[in-house]
């Protein structure tokens, strides 16, 4: 009897190995990407942060962006004495391209075509919030220190208080900084 129940055990020990049923499957993660530095500060950090939204949406995950600090002057329309002067009604992100080689690289890692990538910054803010169900965030008391009216923010940015803040880092399971 011993004989017999040994090779049927190594054989259900070899199928759960082999299929992954053993294992606990992995819960999406909630997330939250901090994203305080302005384009004009530094255009590498800003722009990686869609990049990894997107990534991270596609792997199953639940993400939600927080526009803080210099950054919220990205988000704002006719930001800067100059745009204000000549009445601008784009944001910088708007104003910024996705350079083709970074669209081709998302098209190839993210599975769709190149149409379907976004051409400008601002466009894939858009398309995070709108086609992927992303949560957009900005920091109204530094929308107020930086004198900006949220209403001169781009659409998919909601303005939010400093106790909404602290509820988003309290929810959130991983934090990522930019």
């Amino acid at each position: 009897m011993k004989r017999r129940f040994a090779p049927l055990l190594m054989t259900l020990t070899t199928l759960l190995l082999s299929t992954g049923l053993w294992i606990p499957a992995a819960s999406a993660a909630n997330i939250l990407i901090h994203m305080k530095t302005s384009l004009a500060v530094d255009d590498a950090q800003i722009c990686a942060v869609p990049n990894v939204a997107w990534a991270a949406v596609k792997a199953g995950h639940t993400v939600t962006i927080l526009v803080d600090a210099s950054a919220v002057t990205s988000v704002t329309k006719g930001f800067g004495w100059f745009r204000k002067l000549v009445g601008s009604d784009s944001t910088a992100l708007d104003r910024a391209n996705l350079p083709e080689r970074e669209r081709q690289s998302l098209s190839e890692q993210m599975g769709v075509l190149p149409e379907q990538v976004p051409r400008t910054y601002g466009e894939y803010f858009d398309f995070l919030k709108n086609k992927l169900g992303v949560d957009i965030y900005g920091n109204q008391t530094m929308m107020l220190l930086y004198k900006i009216d949220p209403a001169r923010v781009a659409a998919s940015v909601t303005s939010i208080p400093l106790a909404k803040m602290v509820e988003l880092f309290e929810a959130a399971e991983q934090i990522l900084v930019y």
